[in-house]
């Protein structure tokens, strides 16, 4: 399963290659960035996660460069930003959001509209996507950075238990193993 794993992210050639990682040049070439240990992916993972759900733009340059600084695996971190996608988006935004309303205790719609003030309903109707989105302030933002900061921790505590459970199962089994 590991090696599955290992053919779907992106190699080393590819990232090396990206006009948005480019900048980063000689720092790319660290061997740690490179090695699958339990604490580059774990590392790499929970830095691929916290970007992902923490901003909804240019998310592999923000982990990669995160990845670089604190010496993760890249691949993983590149990979693991996809836990946002089209597919994912609005569920993840929607509960992060919730989150946020249940945390600072602010009512559940953003904006209050004034029936009986013909303008007020036309506004809303006419604020453009962005607007709509910045209406969402506080609680968005709120559950953004929780989500991702509670998540990030949450895998890279998984990750390094799955890892550290699969080495003690290795041992024990060529501890049994016949020699031969």
């Amino acid at each position: 399963m590991m090696n599955r794993f290992k053919q779907l992210l992106p190699n080393r050639e590819r990232l090396l290659a990206s006009r948005w990682l480019r900048w980063l040049g000689p720092l790319l070439h660290h061997p740690q960035l490179w090695h699958w240990s339990r604490r580059g992916v774990s590392m790499g993972v929970a830095i691929g996660v916290f970007f992902g759900l923490l901003i909804p733009f240019a998310q592999i340059p923000f982990s990669a460069t995160a990845a670089v600084l604190l010496r993760a695996n890249l691949p993983a971190a590149a990979a693991s930003t996809l836990v946002t996608n089209p597919v994912t988006f609005g569920p993840i935004y929607y509960g992060a959001y919730r989150l946020g309303v249940w945390v600072t205790g602010s009512k559940e719609h953003p904006k209050n509209i004034d029936l009986n003030h013909p303008q007020s309903a036309v506004a809303d109707k006419d604020a453009s996507f962005w607007q709509r989105i910045t209406n969402l302030g506080k609680p968005l933002l709120v559950g953004l950075a929780l989500s991702a900061v509670m998540m990030g921790l949450l895998t890279y505590a998984l990750i390094s238990l799955i890892w550290r459970w699969r080495t003690v199962v290795k041992r024990r089994g060529r501890m049994r193993a016949p020699p031969s």
